[in-house]
């Protein structure tokens, strides 16, 4: 696929035709398609679309496309936990390289599993989407329009061009749950290294206090308590899996230098020493 400043044409000037949000609490009517795109997005709950005889299951963040002639029909699979839909039509969309008035981003299937980030954004447009066509204002519908442009361009940038990661790792401030959720993802990935609260709290432009409230809000557990534990646990799998001659080099591959204190922090949460794992293997 193309990257995205190929796909994006000069002349970019989508059609927006309309939005809908409401909680599918009953099987659609009619197994129908369209002559217009149809992006739907899974704001919360569970369910299931038919698309071109095809079921699949959807989830809060998935984000459907529903391209002209694309047969679908949405479907409840959990009542308990309907799905919150928002849906938004439009036309007039014309990517290089993609057939005329369709938006192809993925290969294997109509619909896309976002990211937290991703999702966060998309949420943020639906609502303001929503907040503009409850309102009668001047100019409603080139803000519609604005914000649908908006919308398309991220899928864009999202999915049609391969952004490379530069050296060292950075993090996002969203909100609560995806700070909390980088930053575990963050010791997963680097917990053999020296790892401090303040360089986190740096890299993410909060404070280390902010970063410690939110964390323990969200875990039950400070962040470095959490770290700790995934390197204990790290620890264990290779005492029992691999061999190493002296319990210093298994400290050393989950990020302590020191091994006595590694040994005191193993035998708290174990309740045996790291060497007494190595025997029983």
């Amino acid at each position: 696929m193309q990257n995205g400043f190929e796909l994006i044409k000069d002349d970019f000037n989508p059609t927006f035709l309309f939005t809908w949000r409401g909680i599918r609490k009953e099987n659609e009517k009619y197994y129908h398609n369209h002559d217009f795109i149809e992006i739907a997005i899974i704001l919360s709950g569970q369910g299931q679309y038919r698309i071109d005889d095809k079921i699949y299951d959807v989830k809060e963040g998935d984000l459907l496309i529903l391209n002209p002639g694309m047969k679908h029909e949405s479907l409840v699979s959990n009542p308990e936990n309907p799905t919150h839909e928002f849906f938004i039509g439009c036309t007039d969309i014309n990517f290089a390289g993609m057939e005329p008035n369709h938006l192809d981003l993925e290969q294997g299937g109509p619909i896309i599993h976002t990211s937290p980030d991703l999702r966060l954004k998309l949420s943020k447009i639906c609502s303001a989407m929503q907040a503009e066509k409850d309102v009668l204002r001047p100019g409603r519908y080139f803000m519609l329009r604005t914000y649908l442009q908006q919308m398309l361009l991220m899928l864009i940038r999202e999915y049609a061009e391969p952004i490379e990661r530069q050296e060292g790792y950075s993090f996002e401030s969203v909100n609560k749950k995806y700070v909390v959720e980088r930053i575990i993802h963050y010791f997963e990935e680097h917990y053999h290294e020296k790892i401090s609260l303040d360089q986190i709290a740096e890299n993410m432009y909060l404070s280390p206090f902010y970063i410690s409230k939110i964390f323990k809000s969200e875990t039950g557990d400070t962040p470095i308590r959490y770290l700790i534990d995934i390197r204990l646990d790290k620890a264990k799998e290779l005492l029992e899996t691999t061999e190493f001659d002296n319990v210093k080099q298994i400290a050393a591959k989950v990020g302590y230098d020191d091994a006595y204190h590694f040994s005191k922090l193993f035998k708290k949460r174990f309740g045996i020493s790291p060497s007494q794992v190595k025997r029983k293997g």
